[in-house]
């Protein structure tokens, strides 16, 4: 089962690959920050996956850590871009 969860936890590595491409090639600020998203759920993926191989629950504790900090973060971006402070 530890090969399935670690071969799991490459793709994911792989998905993170194409969401850091969108982040850096991205022409509009949405763009970016949906990489940017994409980089945060499959980080903490990741992070969970881990957490049940190397049977290690603080990996749990810092996954649920960035997931809050992953909404935030969508938040304030959605807060600047609806206030219009934001270029284009």
């Amino acid at each position: 089962m530890a090969e399935f969860l670690l071969a799991a936890a490459l793709l994911l590595l792989i998905s993170m690959a194409t969401g850091l491409a969108r982040l850096i090639l991205g022409p509009t600020p949405g763009n970016r920050v949906m990489g940017v998203q994409l980089l945060g759920t499959t980080g903490i993926a990741i992070l969970l996956l881990l957490a049940q191989v190397l049977a290690a629950p603080a990996l749990t504790d810092v996954a649920l850590i960035f997931a809050l900090l992953a909404a935030v973060s969508g938040i304030a971006f959605t807060r600047r871009r609806i206030h219009g402070d934001a270029p284009e």
